[in-house]
């Protein structure tokens, strides 16, 4: 039979054991939270950069400024016989979807196909500022504007309403060209290229106007921008994009398999400090 005394010790071990799981828990969890917070904070601030800051929208208008003087350059050197086209992206190039991202923000939610997918088909995405007076002022002066994008071809139909919400120009089919088999723009750009002389390209990423961009490392991509440093502004024009794309999966060095924890290691082991 055990004794008070030994009762009393076992007990206060159990005692002590339970305590201890449930502190481990507790911390558990918190560094749970804690995580998911912190993915939240990295984009919220710059979701509220992008629908607040006055800053956004002057570097939007300087961008469609600038893509205008090249417009009219291109137009007057036009030649008999050019058929001039644009190619343009759509998502926070053309299209304004920083709705979406706050939604899950304010939920507590991370991205999914599932999440995109009920915003597209909303069709309800704004234009990015200056956009849609750029693109008429094309199409006013005989140039044709392609949408190449990399939303899904079950996209088309919702998108197509939402461009022609905003009377985009060319906002058909025919016009967009949405991705099948790769996210690759560069056989999209060929199609078009081999019928109309090309004059500008307008993305937020840097695979919306060269395809040595894709899947490159943070390195490789600053060299190649530099390779090309004269066409940026004049046939390349830059829309920018705080939230996402190929700079952050860069970053991660394209690994999909990574945990926030892992993510976030990642993020200050490529910070330059002094």
């Amino acid at each position: 039979m055990i004794k008070i005394e030994q009762y009393k010790l076992l007990m206060k071990k159990i005692m002590c054991s339970l305590i201890g799981i449930a502190f481990i828990f507790s911390v558990t969890a918190q560094d749970s939270i804690s995580i998911k917070q912190a993915e939240s904070n990295v984009k919220t601030l710059s979701i509220l950069w992008q629908q607040h800051a006055a800053e956004y929208r002057a570097l939007c208008y300087q961008a469609f400024n600038l893509a205008a003087l090249r417009l009219s350059e291109a137009v007057k050197e036009k030649k008999n016989g050019d058929q001039l086209a644009i190619i343009t992206d759509l998502d926070e190039t053309i299209l304004d979807n920083s709705y979406s991202e706050a939604k899950l923000i304010k939920e507590g939610k991370s991205y999914t196909p599932a999440s995109w997918k009920e915003w597209t088909n909303k069709s309800a995405a704004t234009g990015v500022p200056g956009a849609a007076e750029f693109l008429q002022n094309a199409k006013q002066k005989g140039v044709s504007v392609f949408y190449i994008s990399n939303r899904d071809t079950s996209d088309r139909q919702s998108t197509l309403r939402n461009l022609q919400n905003l009377h985009l120009p060319d906002a058909d089919l025919t016009h967009m060209l949405f991705r099948t088999n790769t996210s690759s723009k560069e056989s999209r750009r060929i199609t078009v290229m081999d019928k109309y002389k090309v004059i500008m390209l307008l993305g937020d990423n840097l695979g919306d106007f060269m395809e040595v961009f894709d899947g490159k490392n943070t390195a490789v991509r600053k060299t190649e921008t530099d390779k090309v440093q004269n066409e940026w502004g004049r046939k390349f024009i830059v829309l920018p994009n705080p939230v996402y794309g190929e700079w952050e999966n860069a970053l991660y060095d394209y690994d999909r398999t990574l945990t926030p924890v892992q993510k976030d290691a990642k993020r200050k082991q490529k910070l330059i400090a002094y």
